[in-house]
């Protein structure tokens, strides 16, 4: 019913206008009230669409002594002085930097803003010189020390990941200016700094030895991102509607939910996060979609998918990575797993701390076929929409068990594919099966290259479960008696649905499938 909707901040990220305004408000307070209360440099990064501008606007808010903004909330029986602070918030996320001039122009435009507040000398020159100047007399007029807030520091950075010359130029002036901070610390309560990646701060940074680094801290893990708890207790009610709307129980939501949205750990004892972004935009439109996916794969990460040897298979079951991994500086990076993980592609899923190692995958079904989307147009030069369209057509032929329908759409797609991309290697072709086996699993239960035994494809519809083998350049026979020797389709025996085991055999004179047989499989 009507009265029943609650206004979600979709796109909204002033903690003024959510509160103001009467929208929907996970209340993060208690969690910001020890962190300005333990230290006064932090840096934290979290991947985009996951709060970090809410999160700073909040810190804004505080700062500025809105006491008002605050009722109701965990911080109002926490905190007893609400002093006012001169707040300077600085986000970098205004504009795409293509060239030096646009990073000098958002300096500019945010530097003569505050120098109306706070005054400006003429021999202050560069953006360092004029934020030493705002700081200290800052200071002086108000009485008390300056708040610094930065939100999306590494926007530049990102934007000319292509560009190193341009790169190294931003580099130096975001340098420069950040050494302000060690310059007056005597005239700072507070520095927060959030972005997405932290590898870029060594370089960026580097004088900063005070700078807390709270990204993979335990205790501030949940600090973006609603927890299990968070979704119980605050949006319970949210939850009740979107079942009723989808005719589940609300049992049946909370898991569509977590299996879609849930799964992220920013540390290595963290709670269990749910995307913020994907979660309100479900709960606002009573339906499940993939959210986060809608602005794309950034080209710089496919970029450097292609130039690395990373095997997306082996995501599926985890990647072992180290501590300084996730440092890297942006201008040396050549593993494509520190951005993925920084940028939410990728999150911690074990931790052994005896070698310090972690453990990563993808954190949902929702980034899983996301991610797996984007990057088949990668290999086979399709669009997103066509291979949809292929995915849909497939599971569609199996669930009537038209398996001839099924290989005659894989082979004409096969023998689509530009001749510059589909080479000649068996893992480009396993690699292709991979992403097309793995997009099915959004409309049947899917295993790729699962733990039962080494079969490349198990698909599971409500009559039939099929077992696929592949060969370069073999025989199917050769595919389906591998199928035997191995036992792949010995677990499912007492299943009860009808198995079929499916050899295919590619032929890289054609570039696509040359041979195909299936048979019923009897145990």
């Amino acid at each position: 019913m009507e009265q029943e909707r609650r206004r979600y901040p979709i796109g909204i990220q002033t903690f003024e206008k959510i509160r103001k305004e009467g929208f929907v408000y996970v209340d993060k307070t208690a969690v910001i009230y020890d962190l300005v209360s333990v230290n006064s440099i932090y840096f934290l990064s979290r991947p985009r669409r996951f709060g970090k501008s809410l999160l700073v606007s909040t810190l804004d808010a505080y700062f500025s002594g809105r006491k008002e903004l605050f009722e109701g909330l965990a911080i109002a029986g926490l905190e007893k002085d609400w002093v006012e602070y001169p707040v300077l918030h600085f986000d970098f996320s205004g504009t795409k930097y293509f060239s030096l001039e646009d990073l000098e122009g958002q300096f500019r435009i945010q530097l003569t803003e505050w120098e109306r507040l706070y005054g400006s000398d003429p021999l202050e020159k560069t953006p360092a010189e004029r934020m030493q100047g705002i700081i200290r007399r800052a200071y002086a007029m108000t009485g008390r020390q300056v708040v610094f807030l930065v939100d999306e520091y590494d926007a530049p950075l990102l934007d000319s990941a292509d560009n190193p010359q341009l790169q190294a130029r931003l580099r130096n002036m975001l340098r420069s200016f950040y050494s302000v901070i060690k310059k007056n610390d005597p005239y700072l309560r507070f520095v927060f700094i959030t972005g997405v990646t932290k590898y870029s701060q060594m370089s960026i940074f580097s004088e900063l030895n005070s700078l807390q680094n709270i990204s993979m801290k335990d205790c501030f893990s949940a600090i973006c991102g609603i927890t299990a708890d968070e979704l119980a207790s605050q949006l319970h009610h949210d939850v009740e509607v979107l079942a009723r709307e989808n005719g589940e129980t609300y049992e049946e939501a909370a898991m569509h939910l977590k299996h879609l949205y849930d799964g992220y750990h920013f540390s290595p004892h963290s709670e269990d996060i749910y995307n913020p972004f994907s979660l309100l935009n479900a709960f606002n439109d009573r339906r499940y979609e993939r959210y986060w996916f809608s602005t794309g794969t950034p080209s710089f990460l496919i970029d450097l998918l292609d130039r690395s040897e990373l095997d997306v298979e082996s995501l599926e079951s985890g990647i072992r990575a180290a501590a300084e991994d996730f440092d890297v500086p942006i201008e040396q990076i050549k593993d494509p797993l520190p951005f993925m993980y920084q940028s939410g592609y990728l999150t911690i899923k074990d931790y052994d701390p005896e070698y310090m190692e972690y453990t990563l995958a993808y954190p949902n079904e929702e980034v899983r076929l996301g991610f797996i989307g984007s990057l088949l147009p990668n290999y086979t030069g399709s669009s997103g929409i066509s291979s949809n369209s292929l995915v849909v057509g497939l599971v569609k032929a199996l669930r009537r068990n038209d398996i001839q329908d099924c290989m005659e759409r894989l082979t004409a797609y096969f023998a689509s594919i530009p001749y510059t991309l589909n080479n000649k290697e068996e893992k480009h072709y396993h690699t292709i099966f991979y992403l097309l086996f793995s997009m099915m699993g959004q409309y049947v239960e899917s295993e790729v290259r699962s733990a039962v035994g080494r079969a490349d494809a198990v698909i599971k519809t409500e009559s039939h479960i099929y077992v696929f083998e592949f060969k370069l350049d073999g025989s199917a026979d050769e595919a389906l008696e591998q199928i035997d020797r191995k036992g792949y389709l010995v677990p499912y025996a007492a299943d009860g649905r009808k198995l079929v085991k499916i050899g295919v055999n590619f032929d890289s004179s054609t570039r696509t499938v040359g041979s195909w047989r299936a048979e019923k499989y009897n145990p």
